[in-house]
């Protein structure tokens, strides 16, 4: 009885699928059915078909070992070990290159040429110019003064305006007021009496709201403005540095 038959039939006995067979012993389905078939090609040689077979056979319950040595008789023995040696071994001697000494007469001679190259680029050059070009590098003219720096230090030089606002107000009669700055932040909400005065500082630009126009007196950064509106009018003003009047 061939291998392929006797490990088929083994399978049967066991009542396993080639599928199940597969599972457990993780060979492709094909390649269980080629070799119930005797056909050992899908195995990839005759070292992967023995390791098939000694599976299979553990697997569906016959001996490994009788079963691999029947392989072996049907496919010329059991494979000849192979010497390391013979593995590894060179098929042809590796030749190293002598190392020579370096050529010191071609390095001296190159040596020579690269200077002798120089010395005539120098000859050549134009003495005025390097006699010019020294002259400047020990007396560098002085660096005039920019305008920028002579604009700075001008005792009547611009400075910058103050973008301070100064609002001051002083109720008469009794007044809703609101003052905010220029971020829409409110410095101060609420009524002020009779005789009541204060002032608010800012930067760039203020905002005023009078529940009881006519009963205020304005006065912005120093200059006074007198009455914003009539008694009972609701009036919203707004100034910035530039100049006291509103907006």
């Amino acid at each position: 009885m061939s291998i392929g038959v006797t490990l088929a039939a083994a399978r049967n006995a066991a009542g396993m699928t080639v599928a199940q067979l597969s599972g457990r012993t993780r060979i492709r389905e094909t390649v269980i059915y080629a070799i119930e078939r005797d056909d050992f090609s899908l195995c990839g040689g005759d070292f992967y078909a023995r390791g098939h077979v000694r599976n299979i056979a553990k697997t569906v319950g016959l001996d490994p070992d009788a079963v691999v040595h029947q392989f072996d008789e049907e496919h010329g023995g059991v494979p000849l070990p192979v010497r390391a040696a013979a593995v590894f071994q060179a098929e042809s001697q590796i030749k190293l290159r002598e190392r020579r000494s370096p050529n010191w007469s071609t390095a001296m001679a190159i040596a020579l040429a690269i200077v002798a190259v120089f010395g005539v680029t120098r000859v050549m050059s134009r003495p005025g110019e390097n006699l010019a070009t020294g002259a400047e590098l020990k007396n560098p003219p002085a660096p005039k003064p920019s305008a920028t720096l002579r604009a700075s230090t001008h005792p009547n030089a611009a400075r910058p305006a103050s973008d301070l606002v100064t609002l001051r107000v002083k109720a008469n009669k009794p007044s809703w007021v609101e003052v905010s700055d220029d971020k829409g932040k409110a410095m101060f909400r609420g009524t002020m009496r009779a005789g009541d005065s204060s002032t608010w500082k800012t930067r760039k630009h203020m905002k005023v709201t009078i529940g009881n126009a006519g009963g205020v007196d304005l006065e912005v950064n120093g200059k006074h403005l007198g009455v914003p509106g009539k008694p009972g009018e609701l009036v919203r003003k707004s100034f910035g540095p530039e100049e006291p009047g509103s907006r």
